[in-house]
């Protein structure tokens, strides 16, 4: 985890409808050995709401040990998250 002022630390959220945060993903990643990204759904169903966090997910579920967001701050992450929701796109998918 990068540890420069003000970036994304493992207590802070991935999943912000269901206040899901980086620290209970990883560890639900780690413990059930993923082999489908989908069943990041199980964890507090992350990644159901308006589906932002989904490719987090994926990479979360591909690589739990070597998962960052290099530099990005929770103001930083929340600003993208509104930008999305915003946009109208079609929401992510597994």
């Amino acid at each position: 985890m990068d540890d420069a002022p003000g970036a994304l630390q493992h207590d802070d959220d991935i999943c912000y409808c269901y206040r899901v945060s980086m620290r209970k993903l990883l560890s639900f990643a780690r413990r059930r050995r993923l082999t489908h990204a989908s069943r990041m759904s199980e964890c507090l169903g992350a990644g159901t709401g308006c589906g932002w966090c989904i490719p987090y997910l994926i990479k979360i579920a591909e690589d739990p040990a070597g998962f960052e967001l290099q530099g990005l701050s929770p103001q930083e992450y929340a600003a993208l998250r509104q930008d999305y929701i915003r946009s109208g796109q079609p929401k992510n998918e597994f």
